[in-house]
């Protein structure tokens, strides 16, 4: 499979009332394709959101919009733009980061969430350092890494995720 150049399709989902943000690295094929975060239907994401806020999972671009700022959850990526390989997260180069700003000035973001390890890498190196930098409190600028949602992380249930990502709820 050959690496592209790829920039973000997706626009940050937030609201003034938005309280945590979650992270990803770089949005899949599948999702690049549906134009929404964490579209592959295999990602266990919407399934441990859903669960987590007793709801149903939603299903349509619009349903999970209004879930994530109903619920008051912030969402993008790390990445901003890359050459990437398919949706291999291993393949991922030439990093440029996204500006975490202006979510963070517009909102209520008392806690950063990363969704795997991938996105944990990315983030501490490119985005933490930026942010303590910039004056925001270490208690924001250093994210939680929670379980990956990804079907690539097999050794986790949906149940074990699920309770992993409890922390959310606090």
């Amino acid at each position: 499979m050959e690496r592209i150049k790829i920039e973000h399709p997706i626009a940050p989902t937030f609201d003034e009332n938005s309280r945590v943000l979650v992270l990803g690295s770089f949005p899949s094929v599948k999702s690049r394709e549906m134009a929404y975060f964490y579209g592959h239907p295999q990602n266990r994401f919407w399934k441990v959101l859903a669960a987590l806020f007793e709801e149903a999972v939603p299903e349509t671009v619009e349903e999970r919009k209004a879930f994530l700022l109903g619920n008051h959850v912030a969402a993008w990526d790390v990445i901003k733009s890359c050459s990437i390989e398919g949706s291999s997260d291993s393949s991922i180069k030439d990093v440029v980061p996204n500006d975490l700003r202006p979510i963070l000035d517009n909102s209520r973001i008392t806690r950063i969430f990363v969704n795997g390890k991938t996105a944990e890498r990315l983030y501490r190196k490119y985005i933490e350092p930026s942010l303590l930098e910039d004056g925001y409190p270490e208690s924001l600028a250093h994210a939680a890494c929670l379980p990956s949602t990804s079907p690539a992380n097999a050794a986790w249930t949906l149940e074990k995720i699920t309770e992993a990502w409890r922390m959310v709820l606090q």
